[in-house]
């Protein structure tokens, strides 16, 4: 009998599989219908103080070994997704991770104080969006200095563990994840998505999306993904969450092994259903009896020993 439970930081999953952020909404009865195909922790969309309608369709458009998406941030607004959230949390049996954004470095810690009140398992702060902001017009995790500003602001108004996620649109990850450890970051997502890119239709000769441009999700960015949890796991103390075009078990296995104590599943619902998460495991304990582990936690960062 193979063990795939698996921590991260406080956090207690009994299997290293996430729903990544973004994907599926704030909906209680969607995500917990995740949690029943077998995630080991769900993670919400990204939700903000006011209401948000995103940018115009089409926002999503599927490409070679991906998809390129510019949903732009649409969400519901703090009170409204609190009472959605409320729901899911009265019913669910997995841990829910609750992600954040601020349109501002204040709004951050104003949106985790509003979100800790009903005691999610974990916050995960998105400053890897293109669509907030710094006032030089960069997103917020693009910069090692105002990252480590907005996990110190979150950590200062939540008592919650915090995962910070991390874009891969930056020449160097590495120095980003040092400053959010030590701003007191108790985890860490990798990645965004990768981007921007485009999709011309060459028929109007025209832009896809609505938004032209939009970040790359999927297979295509995969390797991008496992080499920066390799990175970060050499840089860092604190666990990773690994995602990034993770489709079966043995995608997710690479990124345990580069590093990452758990795994965020997105893009791949679309190609293999909703029940992905529940292959990807029994897919993880196949490979694991095939090879002799007994624990999986004796896999992460396997790859970096001599």
């Amino acid at each position: 009998m193979v063990d795939i439970s698996t921590n991260v930081g406080k956090l207690k999953l009994k299997n290293p599989t996430i729903l990544a952020s973004g994907f599926l909404g704030v909906s209680a009865s969607m995500l917990q219908r995740v949690a029943n195909n077998g995630a080991g922790a769900v993670t919400t969309k990204s939700i903000g103080l006011e209401k948000r309608k995103g940018h115009h369709n089409p926002t999503v458009v599927e490409v070679t070994a991906g998809l390129l998406n510019a949903v732009g941030l649409s969400t519901p607004g703090i009170n409204e997704s609190l009472d959605e959230l409320k729901i899911l949390l009265k019913k669910i049996r997995v841990p829910v991770i609750v992600s954040i954004y601020g349109k501002t470095v204040k709004e951050y810690g104003i949106i985790a104080e509003r979100v800790s009140e009903i005691k999610p398992s974990m916050l995960e702060v998105n400053i890897s969006c293109p669509n907030v902001e710094d006032e030089f017009g960069r997103p917020f995790g693009t910069d090692a200095k105002t990252s480590a500003h907005v996990t110190k602001i979150v950590k200062n108004n939540t008592k919650l563990p915090v995962a910070v996620k991390l874009t891969p649109n930056v020449t160097d990850i590495k120095p980003i994840a040092k400053s959010v450890e030590e701003a007191g970051a108790d985890a860490i997502t990798a990645i965004n998505t990768l981007g921007p890119g485009m999709l011309i239709n060459i028929e109007t000769k025209k832009p896809v999306l609505a938004n032209r441009t939009g970040g790359l999700s999927g297979p295509a960015i995969k390797p991008i993904a496992v080499r920066c949890v390799y990175d970060i796991y050499e840089t860092v103390d604190i666990p990773i969450i690994g995602m990034g075009g993770i489709m079966n078990g043995k995608d997710a296995v690479e990124f345990v092994l580069a590093g990452a104590s758990a795994v965020g599943i997105g893009t791949g619902i679309l190609y293999r259903g909703i029940d992905i998460f529940d292959k990807v495991n029994k897919e993880i304990k196949t490979y694991m009896k095939e090879n002799h582990h007994k624990n999986l936690k004796q896999l992460i960062g396997k790859a970096h020993e001599e």
